[in-house]
């Protein structure tokens, strides 16, 4: 049985007014930029009951469903775990700019972290980097920090 509503074209809306808004990382997600901003470091979270750290810290663990409170610094070094080279343009939402291609996107496991931490690694020729290559931050420049992600420009390939 045909509806009325199957001969009609779909509708589109545009907008013009643009919608910004805002939310709260939490005091741990707070602490978390604080620490990039303020002293180039990492901060984790460990659980009182299974003793995982996460990076960055979070209120509850998965597994043990325990509410977290331990704040630990972590190293600003780890090993790739997995990474893509991409080739897919698009408006970067952090910056409104079109991020340039290529660029790789990686998870990385920061030492003394249980999960990984997925960023920007720094070389795209597939030729020079593995998975279990080590990496390190690199930081934005103090005067230009912002108490965000993008505070830290990349991981780069640690000889």
């Amino acid at each position: 049985m045909a509806h009325e509503y199957e001969n009609h074209a779909p509708m589109t809306m545009r907008m013009e007014t643009p919608m910004p808004y805002e939310w709260s990382i939490g005091k741990y997600g707070s602490r978390f930029f604080q620490e990039i901003r303020e002293k180039n470091q990492f901060i984790g979270i460990r659980c009182p009951g299974c003793g995982k750290v996460y990076i960055p810290p979070r209120r509850v663990c998965g597994p043990c469903f325990k509410e977290l409170d331990e704040l630990v610094e972590l190293p600003n070094q780890g090993a790739i775990t997995a990474f893509s080279i991409v080739n897919y343009p698009f408006i970067d939402p952090n910056t409104g700019i079109q991020r340039p291609i290529p660029y790789t996107y990686g998870y990385i496991r920061i030492d003394g972290a249980d999960n990984i931490f997925s960023h920007i690694i720094d070389e795209t020729d597939e030729n020079k980097i593995k998975v279990g290559m080590r990496v390190r931050a690199v930081f934005k420049e103090k005067d230009a920090m912002q108490g965000h992600i993008n505070d830290i420009k990349h991981f780069e390939i640690v000889d």
